[in-house]
């Protein structure tokens, strides 16, 4: 069962910005980007990462610690770890080595509406 629940206020997040919040005992991320807002799981699914303290380019988010990135309106993969760089060639590296990296996986967003200055998502229990 999914419910719209409270996770925030619109004037404590200001446009560009993102944090993160507990909400349905999740870490939730919260992102304003040209006043519309978008709510996602709040860590990378690669190696958990707190995508609150990683860069925000429209709706964008890169990871802090490997540089992955997301779309918060999709949830779908822009970038995966060792796509590019050291951690490419790291990657490379261990394919041939036959040592298996992460599978890339998408970053679970959820559906949010504002009613008043209430920031609410439809978050599953």
């Amino acid at each position: 069962m999914t419910d719209y629940i409270e996770i925030g206020k619109t004037n404590n997040i200001s446009q560009g910005i993102m944090t993160s919040v507990k909400a349905a005992g999740k870490d939730i991320l919260i992102a304003n980007v040209g006043g519309k807002y978008y709510a996602a799981e709040g860590h990378c699914p690669h190696m958990k990462g707190n995508l609150s303290k990683g860069k925000l380019n429209g709706t964008i988010v890169t990871c802090p610690l490997h540089g992955s990135q997301f779309d918060l309106k999709t949830g779908k993969t822009v970038r995966w770890i060792g796509s590019s760089g050291f951690m490419g060639m790291m990657g490379k590296l261990m394919s041939s080595l036959g040592i298996a990296a992460k599978k890339e996986k998408p970053l679970t967003v959820y559906e949010v509406k504002v009613e008043g200055d209430r920031i609410m998502a439809n978050i599953p229990k």
